[in-house]
């Protein structure tokens, strides 16, 4: 059983950058794929960014262009670098392992608040 804890949201202005990090309570290379998902009040959560245990990476649309996915294994934290930030990126940004996600396995962890506002 893993853990993630997230972090690194906070107020940001329109067109500026943040990075979150997930950090795993074990070694990750054992997870097919991790993810960054997000949920804005009053919308369904929704997946942002992926990347394989090999690297390969996959973007939401609204991602896409703007935000980065990455890995190190050797700290069992996954990142998400995102720039030119929109208000309608503002919400509560979870990671996890894509399967427990897709199965419905797991558990949430208590997310970042990130806030994009002028």
């Amino acid at each position: 059983q893993v853990q993630f804890v997230e972090s690194g949201g906070g107020l940001v202005q329109p067109g500026g950058s943040l990075r979150l990090s997930c950090a795993a309570s074990r070694s990750i290379t054992s997870i097919y794929a991790m993810g960054w998902y997000r949920q804005a009040p009053g919308k369904q959560r929704e997946s942002v960014a992926f990347i394989s245990s090999s690297g390969i990476t996959n973007y939401g649309a609204s991602a896409k262009g703007r935000f980065i996915i990455s890995r190190d294994n050797a700290t069992n934290t996954v990142y998400l670098e995102m720039n030119s930030l929109k208000p309608e990126d503002t919400g509560v940004y979870y990671c996890n392992s894509v399967r427990n996600v897709m199965t419905g396995a797991g558990y949430w962890g208590q997310g970042t608040q990130v806030t994009v506002s002028s």
